[in-house]
């Protein structure tokens, strides 16, 4: 994967992050800048090292899972675009307008279960980010998700108080088409189509 590519993958992975910081600040209705921050950091620190972890769980079952590794990247983020695409267009759920440590944990950990994934796919495939190790690539990649989701997470409070809901929607459709084409592009590079 490119520089480019893990660029658009954090946008992607942080829209979740992002539509759920635009619920929270809608709860909110007058949020202070702590909030911000809070969901910001919450936010952007799980869905940076969720990759991390998915990457060494995806990496000890690498060996297994080789000759069809691209089927798998493709089916897992193909699953997450999809979900984030039905939840844009399901029922609005009430979000807590808290932001104590409780809330925000689980918040954080529904937010970044797809990241969890993400990190499999990052495991089964190649990286390629100027010839650096593949560990240099996982870390780069996290820090680039981290701060994507944080400043997505950071904005969404404040457009939440401002503008409501509809950016939700906006968001979590963006988010889903990013990644079912990530996963289709790496089917088609596996199948030598590119």
């Amino acid at each position: 994967m490119h520089l480019a590519e893990l660029l658009i993958l954090a946008v992607g992975l942080s829209m979740d992050a992002f539509a759920v910081s635009i619920c929270k600040g809608l709860a909110i209705q007058k949020p202070k800048i702590k909030d911000n921050l809070l969901a910001g950091l919450w936010f952007g620190i799980f869905q940076g090292v969720m990759p991390v972890i998915g990457y060494f769980l995806g990496k000890n079952c690498s060996n297994l899972i080789e000759s069809f590794d691209h089927w798998i990247a493709f089916i897992l983020l193909g699953l997450i675009g999809a979900n984030m695409l039905r939840e844009a267009f399901g029922k609005d759920e009430e979000v807590n307008p808290g932001m104590g440590f409780g809330i925000m944990f689980a918040m954080a950990i529904a937010t970044s279960i797809d990241a969890l994934a993400v990190g499999i796919t990052f495991a089964v495939v190649t990286l390629k980010i100027i010839s650096a190790s593949a560990y240099a690539n996982l870390f780069l990649g996290a820090l680039i998700i981290t701060c994507t989701t944080f400043v997505f997470s950071f904005c969404g409070i404040s457009i939440g108080a401002k503008f409501g809901s509809k950016n939700r929607k906006i968001a979590q459709i963006t988010g889903g088409v990013i990644l079912i084409a990530i996963g289709v592009k790496i089917l088609l590079e596996h199948l030598g189509v590119f």
